[in-house]
Order: C-alpha cells, then sequence, then structure tokens
C-alpha cells in the first residue's frame, strides 16, 4: 500500500495530467476537463492527442442541453488554441469541430471542415454537416455533400440516406424521392420505422398523387425489370391518383396479402452478373493453372444447357464424418435426381480429379461415372486445382441454381467482395439435407426481403423490426388507389398459389438402399443414358484414366 502511494506521488506532472484528462474523457465529464485545461495552461506543452482529448469530450457533451453552450465555446476556444500552437487538426480533430459546427447550425463550416481533411474524411467526418442542411431543409446544399462524399468514394449508409430522403419528401422533390428509395433500396434489406413514416408522409401527400406517366410503355418497364435481375424497373413513377398506404404481410409464396402483388427473389442485373463472371475467371485464373481454367471456359460454352450446377465433393461428404465414412455416391445421385425431376434436365457435376479417379476404382460406380462423363454431366476439375473456382464460375457464368452447404467465407471468396456476392448467393444457393435417408432441397427464398417496385408502378417496402418469421414481417403496401381496385376484381377470383414442395415424394427408386453397391443396384439409380436428347453432341469431357 505504501509502495503504491509512493509510486503515486512520484508521477510527473504531465503523466497525472494525461491520467486525469483520459478520466475526463472515459466519463465525458466537461466542467472537470475545462477546470482541468485552466490549469494546465502555464505547466503542460498540449499536444494533438490532449486537444483531440478536449474535442471530444465537446463534441459529446454537445448533445445535453445543460451543457451545449459551455461545450460550444470550450470546443472552439480548443481548436484556436490548437492552431496557435501549429499543430495540425487529423480526421478525428475535423470531425469532432465539424460537431461543433453542426451544434451552431452552421453546416456551411462544418462541411468545410469536412472538405479539408480530403481522402482522410469518413462517415463520421461529413454526417454533422449533412444532417445540419437536412434539419434546416436546405436540401441542395445536403445533396452537394453526398455528391462530395461519393466522389471520395465513400458509401452512404441507412441514416444518411434516410435523412436525404427526409428532405427530398420535406421539399416536395419527387425526381430525388424516387431516387432515394431506390437507393436505400440498395443499401438496406429493410427500413427503420422511421424511415417508413417518412415514406408514408410522400405517398399520403397531393404532390406524389400527381407526379408519374399513365401511359408507360409497359414492355419497355418489363425489359427494364428484366435487365435490372427483377424487383425494380428504375424508369420512374408510373401512374397518376391518389396513393394507398397500408401495413401489410407477405405470405410465404411471397404474394401481398393486401394487394395481392407477387413479390419476387431479387437477382443482380445483367451487368453485374457479367462482371461477376469476369471477376471470378480472373481470379481463377491468377491461382489456377491458366490453361487448365481456360480449358474449361472453353467446354462450358459448348455445353451451357444447364440450370443447376452441383459442388459435389460438398454433397458426397455431407456427414461423412464417422469411423465408416466416405465420399457417398448415394448421396450424390439423390441430389442429381432431385434437381432432374423438378426441370426434367441434367446439373453440371464439378468433381475433383482425384476424387473421380478414386471412385473408379469401385466397379460398382465405373458404370455410372463413364454415363455422366460421356453424356457431359461431370466435369473432372485438374490436378491441383480448387473445385470451388470452377462451380463458381459455372453458376455465375450461366446463371444457374448452385447446390452446396458451402456458406462460401473462405478467403478465396472475399477475394469477390460483399457488394453484390450476398445478394447473389440468396437468389442462386440452393443447399440440401437428407431427412430419414430422403434428399430435401432447401431452395432460396421465393421472394427477397427488399423494397421492390412493380412494372404497374407499385411499391413494397420492408420494415425492421421483431418479426421471428418473414411472413409476420411489416411491410407497406402502396399502391395507386385506382391500380388496386382494379388488382381487387382481377385477384378476387384467382386462388393463391401453392407454396413450392421442396422435399419431392417422388423420387423414383431410393439411392440409399443396400443393393445400390451392386452393378445391378447402380444401374437402377442412374437411368442416365438417352434422356439429353436436347443437347448438340460434342467432343466429351476426357474421363480420368491412369
Amino acid at each position: 500500500m505504501d509502495k503504491a502511494k509512493k509510486k503515486k506521488k512520484n508521477l510527473t506532472p504531465e503523466v497525472q495530467f494525461r491520467l486525469n484528462l483520459d478520466n475526463c474523457s472515459k466519463t465525458k465529464d466537461l466542467l472537470t476537463a475545462i477546470t482541468l485545461y485552466e490549469s494546465a495552461l502555464s505547466t503542460i506543452r498540449f499536444t494533438n492527442n490532449h486537444f483531440n482529448s478536449f474535442l471530444y469530450i465537446c463534441s459529446n457533451a454537445v448533445s445535453n442541453p445543460l451543457t451545449k453552450d459551455a461545450a460550444i465555446e470550450f470546443g472552439f476556444r480548443i481548436f484556436e488554441h490548437m492552431g496557435m500552437c501549429n499543430i495540425s487538426p487529423n480526421e478525428a480533430t475535423v470531425t469532432a469541430v465539424a460537431r461543433l459546427a453542426a451544434a451552431i447550425d452552421d453546416g456551411d463550416k462544418s462541411f468545410e471542415l469536412a472538405k479539408g481533411v480530403g481522402s482522410c474524411g469518413k462517415l463520421r467526418t461529413y454526417g454533422p454537416g449533412l444532417f445540419c442542411f437536412v434539419k434546416m431543409g436546405q436540401a441542395d446544399k445536403a445533396y452537394e455533400v453526398e455528391e462530395h462524399m461519393r466522389s471520395i468514394g465513400l458509401q452512404l449508409e441507412d441514416a444518411e440516406l434516410v435523412g436525404l430522403l427526409k428532405v427530398s419528401v420535406e421539399k416536395e422533390r419527387e425526381e430525388k424521392v424516387y431516387q432515394y428509395l431506390h437507393k436505400l433500396r440498395m443499401s438496406v434489406r429493410s427500413v427503420s420505422e422511421s424511415a417508413a413514416e417518412i415514406i408514408q408522409i410522400w405517398f399520403g401527400g397531393e404532390v406524389a398523387s400527381k407526379v408519374g406517366l399513365s401511359n408507360r410503355d409497359i414492355g419497355q418497364v418489363k425489359e427494364a425489370i428484366l435487365q435490372n435481375g427483377g424487383g425494380w424497373h428504375g424508369l420512374g413513377w408510373i401512374g397518376k391518383g391518389t396513393w394507398l398506404v397500408k401495413r401489410s404481410q407477405i405470405s410465404p409464396d411471397g404474394k401481398c396479402l393486401t394487394c395481392g402483388e407477387q413479390l419476387v427473389c431479387v437477382d443482380i442485373d445483367r451487368a453485374e452478373t457479367e462482371r461477376f463472371a469476369v471477376s471470378v475467371a480472373s481470379l481463377a485464373m491468377e491461382r489456377e493453372v491458366h490453361s487448365n481454367f481456360k480449358e474449361f471456359q472453353d467446354w462450358l460454352e459448348k455445353h451451357s444447357d444447364y440450370e443447376a450446377v452441383v459442388d459435389a465433393a460438398n454433397v458426397g461428404l455431407f456427414q461423412q464424418n464417422f469411423a465408416e465414412g466416405g465420399f457417398s455416391i448415394p448421396q450424390l445421385v439423390a441430389v442429381v435426381k432431385e434437381l432432374h425431376s423438378r426441370s426434367n434436365k441434367w446439373p453440371l457435376i464439378i468433381l475433383h480429379n482425384k476424387r473421380v479417379r478414386t471412385l473408379f476404382e469401385n466397379a460398382g460406380y465405373r458404370e455410372l461415372l463413364e454415363e455422366w462423363i460421356n453424356e457431359k454431366i461431370l466435369y473432372g476439375t485438374p490436378f491441383g486445382s480448387n473445385d470451388d473456382w470452377y462451380w463458381l464460375y459455372a453458376a455465375v457464368k450461366h446463371k444457374c441454381l448452385l447446390v452446396t452447404n458451402d456458406e462460401m467465407r473462405d478467403h478465396i471468396f472475399e477475394l469477390l467482395g460483399s457488394s453484390f456476392f450476398a445478394r447473389w448467393k440468396e437468389r442462386h444457393q440452393a443447399k440440401y439435407t437428407f431427412v430419414k435417408g430422403e434428399i430435401k432441397l432447401l431452395m432460396p427464398p421465393t421472394y427477397s426481403v427488399v423494397i421492390q417496385e412493380s412494372e404497374n408502378g407499385s411499391w413494397h417496402v420492408p420494415v425492421a423490426g421483431e418479426a421471428v418469421e418473414e411472413s409476420s414481417r411489416t411491410w407497406l403496401c402502396i399502391t395507386r388507389q385506382a391500380s388496386c381496385e382494379s388488382d381487387n376484381k382481377q385477384h378476387a377470383s384467382i386462388e393463391a398459389s401453392q407454396v413450392p414442395v421442396l422435399n419431392s415424394d417422388q423420387i423414383a427408386n431410393s439411392c440409399h438402399s443396400d443393393s445400390f453397391t451392386s452393378q445391378n443396384g447402380l444401374n437402377r439409380c442412374s437411368g442416365l443414358a438417352g434422356k439429353r436428347k436436347e443437347r448438340s453432341p460434342s467432343p466429351s469431357h476426357s474421363s480420368p484414366q491412369s
């Protein structure tokens, strides 16, 4: 105890000052910080960190009406002192002072300060100026901040976009409202309750009822939706007349329970798909033997009639981590047959050549494997390759369903980025399981939880909440009154479509019987020959030979 007291007593003034300042920062104690500053003026040489700590305390204190004025006055005094000491402000400094400027409704000063740090600026640096302009109803200045942020590579998030939507609604800027609804669509899966209220205010207003084209070319709209991957057209407001905004839910099969609109599972658009395929191929050729992957690309161009791609290693090794476990051909066959039963087309099976050769050593599997290779159903990836690149590229390039339980979180997938990869996976990945030996495909969702704009101009907006299941989530159903009345008549005589049955009870000949390992059992499970007449003849990919 005596040693601790002695150590504390021997602290230098600088160290004691730093400890006291850290404590003020931790407790956000403005008044003690001011007293500490005054007492240290003649004894401490202030550093950048000292000034930033004082400014941090001030920027937090402005949110308290009791300390706001003192925080603003002290904060600008600190910033002036910093300049007198010829200490250059960094991003943290500017962010704190920008908050002080915004607290006195000086958005211009806040924005100018933020621009001063150039490319070092962050969302938090520009946020004070942006939100100040929103608060003051200065829409054009708010748009200017957004444009500058985008020019230096900053991506706006939910809060900033909602702020810009709010000021656009207040100033009745219909084109901007449309624009920010779509930016929210691209940025978030569901909107906050506050954002939902802003959206309701817009559609409940007089201006919203007057804007829009009532004679839009429906063919052009449908083509735009197709190009965009579904769920939106982006061509502007459609129709005229009063909007009806109601709180609704969506049925499991994707139908709005209020207006009957069928929501869709939104894909990435065609341009994004092409860029994605090029990106995957480029990364693959950097990490694979160039000629091997190029050979696969050429082969795939000649054999493109697939609607599904199977990650065979993932399927064959599913739940095989037990003593007698190994690669399960029955599991793979079950998945392949289930996919064929759904579309009457065989999927593309991607499996490493090393695994294929091992399976060829079993006489009971040989005929099936040869049949798959000859029918262009199986592609063996070269030795030394990573088959992940092959099944991913095939699925992306040909917009196929990808059957795998792989979460795709490995480093190779991180290289692709997450901006649209998550959306692509939601639309294209099918997972699977086996229930009492029978395959159950877990297909992509029937609809995406994201803002959707239909071809007739209506909108559906998912609202964030505590919904345990998607069917209980609240959505804003937004339709023109005239359109809604027409749709009600149309849907009155139409039964709701049924939820697709994912676990088919019609898989012919179970592939899990004890007789499967025999030659006869294998042939019963394959049944592939002669069923691909739609595929034009072409040189087959060579089967692995020793």
